[in-house]
C-alpha cells in the first residue's frame, strides 16, 4: 500500500515542481529578466535555445 501512495506524492510533487517553473518562467519573461536555466530545464526548454530568441 506505501507504493501507491508513494507514488502519488511523487506525481504531486512533480506537477507543483512544473507549475512552479512555469509560474517562475512567466513572471520573468514578463518583467523583461531572463529566467533561471533550472526553470527551463524542468519545463524541457535548452536555457541557451531560449536565450538566443529574438538574436538573429
Amino acid at each position: 500500500m506505501s507504493t501507491p501512495r508513494k507514488s502519488l506524492f511523487a506525481t504531486l510533487s512533480t506537477f507543483v515542481e512544473v507549475f512552479g517553473s512555469a509560474a517562475a518562467v512567466s513572471n520573468a519573461v514578463e518583467g523583461g529578466r531572463a529566467p533561471q536555466a533550472k526553470h527551463l530545464r524542468t519545463l524541457g526548454i535548452d536555457p541557451g535555445a531560449f536565450r538566443s530568441i529574438g538574436k538573429l
